[in-house]
């Protein structure tokens, strides 16, 4: 009781900038963590909680030694992080100073044109899928893959069809790298992207599939490969590879991904149709009983 007494003083002895303070920290935070959402420091973080715990069960437990020991490497923590996870802190610090204000307070591009960049997309995967033209094509989210770019040729392009196809095209001097879609246009291609270094990879994926899986491991990025070999597409996110999709399955994925306020539009549309369904089988009840 003296804890919420003490809580409830607390809050009304605080003062207008003291509520800013917070929001301010907490968007700040919340912003910050898309760019170290992979899967490297998702398990550090798993790793850091679980010697938590083991430390304050230690502490309660009275075991002295083992105690201490935990408390010596949580100690040593901060500078082991720097050390093993510098690539993530460089890429997160670069991002950081290549982000606009608009982007940095939420501003995206309309669902339309992502629409239209999807549509393309797909379109361009499943001839490229038929004629077994390989293919990497990389989505840039909250991380933009900045340092890639200087391995690659900038395009600055509108999202079509035809210049995909071109580019992935047998002759061309950029089809074997990547090609990298920031902000709903094609920033650059031609560029070489991290190969995944998982062993449990199935041993028939050639580079572009590592290079997708190794992109999706590092950042936020969601990445369409298809295969020069056999023409199947695949899609790599956080990590997983998705193999051996369908175009329309593509479509839905990326949907998913790329445009996600879409998803819960497309839930609520279908319980007003459901809902709609069922007033008018009520009417129509209703009508029997009368007659």
């Amino acid at each position: 009781m003296e804890a919420i007494q003490g809580f409830t003083q607390t809050i009304l002895s605080m003062q207008w900038s003291d509520y800013l303070d917070i929001i301010v920290v907490a968007f700040i935070i919340y912003k910050l963590l898309p760019l170290l959402r992979t899967p490297h420091i998702m398990r550090l973080a798993r790793t850091v909680v679980l010697l938590v715990l083991v430390a304050w069960a230690t502490d309660v437990m009275h075991l002295y030694t083992l105690n201490w020991l935990l408390s010596q490497l949580l100690a040593i923590g901060l500078l082991a992080f720097v050390v093993l996870f510098q690539p993530e802190l460089r890429r997160m610090l670069d991002h950081l100073g290549s982000v606009r204000l608009p982007d940095f307070l939420g501003g995206s591009k309309p669902v339309q044109e992502m629409e239209t960049v999807i549509t393309q997309t797909v379109r361009a995967c499943e001839i490229m899928s038929r004629d077994k033209v390989g293919a990497l094509i990389v989505f840039a989210r909250e991380q933009h893959l900045s340092e890639y770019y200087k391995t690659g040729t900038q395009i600055d392009a509108q999202v079509s069809d035809p210049l995909l196809r071109n580019i992935f095209f047998h002759n061309s001097p950029l089809h074997d790298g990547a090609l990298i879609i920031r902000e709903g246009r094609i920033a650059y291609a031609g560029c070489v992207m991290p190969l995944s270094k998982n062993p449990n990879l199935p041993k028939e994926l050639g580079t572009r599939h590592h290079a997708a899986v190794g992109t999706s491991e590092v950042s936020d990025a969601v990445v369409v490969v298809v295969s020069e070999e056999t023409g199947a597409i695949s899609v790599a996110v956080g990590g997983m590879l998705k193999r051996h999709l369908a175009p329309q399955t593509l479509d839905k994925l990326l949907h998913n991904e790329l445009v996600p306020g879409q998803k819960e539009e497309n839930q609520g549309n279908l319980l007003e149709r459901m809902r709609d369904k069922l007033t008018r089988k009520g009417k129509e009840d209703d009508a029997n009983e009368k007659e």
